[in-house]
């Protein structure tokens, strides 16, 4: 039997690599979408088999719009995976959330327009809710891990999902503003939906590194800045791994883990073969 892992971890802007684990494997999931973001490192962390997998690759080489996500999703899910924690930078929208803090968020907008968000399609029609894009239960367990650090953490705030990988002008910063958003950035989405259709427990903890570019005293985004508090957000949801990672739940009877019980509309004898042999791993369960 190949590494498995039940826990994975999607790190993000400034987060490439987890040291001071042990690395017991590295694998390259072959998927029916094509390569992953990069390899995929199995390492023990906090007693437990994790998966991580930088989403822009090593060396932040693939844009927002460009990370194939269908790919990383399908392939921590064929490893075992039932439990993501997404790690992203992210601009801030509120006064109250000043850069290098953590925000767990509980709602999204979605402002992309380019991405594929479904891993239905080609013959097989499904609907999941999504009315919580984020697992309530991990969000919890994350904001809680990361509150008892005495590291400053916000709850129930939007994400504003922006294609990107320009920044937002001030008047669309301000709508979102308006809108009560919480924070913005350029790849909670499709993650999150993908994640959903594939029945696992996704959360993340937003890290952020600016004010957007509303703030009267902060009215440009500057790379200086974002890769400065980027570092310095790494480095503190490093040190938080171990804490984080044993306090996940192992609860196989969360809603999110039989999100397509019933999402799948299609007359399972209209399924077209190449469809259907590209869900299996996902769904397959529903159609024996």
């Amino acid at each position: 039997m190949g590494a498995t892992a039940t826990i994975g971890i999607i790190g993000g802007s400034g987060v490439y690599s987890v040291e001071g684990v042990t690395v017991t494997a590295t694998v390259n999931p072959k998927t029916p979408f094509g390569k992953t973001s990069d390899s995929i490192t199995i390492a023990r962390i906090g007693g437990r088999d994790v998966a991580f997998l930088p989403r822009h690759g090593i060396g932040h080489r693939i844009l927002p719009s460009e990370v194939p996500v269908k790919a990383n999703i399908w392939a921590l899910k064929s490893l075992g995976v039932h439990t993501v924690i997404a790690i992203s930078s992210v601009g801030s929208l509120k006064e109250k959330i000043p850069p290098r803090d953590f925000v767990i968020p509980s709602q999204i907008i979605d402002r992309t327009r380019s991405r594929v968000n479904s891993f239905f399609g080609d013959g097989i029609v499904g609907h999941v809710t999504f009315d919580k894009p984020f697992c309530p239960a991990l969000s919890d367990t994350l904001h809680d891990v990361i509150l008892k650090a005495g590291h400053p953490v916000h709850r129930d705030e939007a994400y504003i999902c922006m294609e990107g990988p320009q920044f937002s002008t001030k008047a669309e910063s301000e709508l979102y503003r308006s809108w009560g958003g919480g924070v913005i950035g350029m790849t909670a989405l499709p993650e999150a939906k993908l994640a959903r259709e594939a029945e696992m427990c996704y959360a993340m903890i937003a890290m952020a590194t600016d004010y957007d570019c509303w703030h009267p005293a902060h009215d440009a985004v500057t790379l200086d800045m974002i890769i400065g508090n980027a570092q310095a957000n790494s480095s503190k949801v490093k040190a938080f791994l171990p804490d984080l990672i044993n306090a996940v739940p192992d609860n196989d009877t969360c809603a999110c883990r039989r999100a397509a019980a019933h999402a799948i509309m299609t007359d399972p004898k209209y399924f077209p073969h190449a469809a259907k042999k590209k869900l299996a791993l996902l769904y397959g369960k529903y159609w024996k």
